[in-house]
């Protein structure tokens, strides 16, 4: 039961309430690296399109958090 608890835990220490649904991966211009975590679909192109100028956009990554475990498969 332990380890359920922790599997259910957000990054930010919440627990159970985890709305984020996309994570962004992304390598900066200058070498930095950003991570961050949207809710939705908006919110993640928001996100893009502010820092579009301080990113790489080819070495941009994001995961659907949500997204079915066979699709998952089949779009790599």
């Amino acid at each position: 039961m332990h380890a359920l608890y922790l599997l259910n835990t957000t990054a930010t220490g919440g627990f159970m309430g985890n709305t984020c649904r996309y994570v962004i991966n992304a390598v900066g211009k200058g070498g930095e690296t950003y991570y961050t975590q949207c809710k939705d679909k908006k919110e993640m192109e928001e996100w893009i399109s502010e820092h579009q100028d301080r990113i790489v956009m080819e070495e941009i990554k994001v995961k659907d958090k949500n997204k079915h475990p066979l699709l998952k498969l089949f779009s790599k």
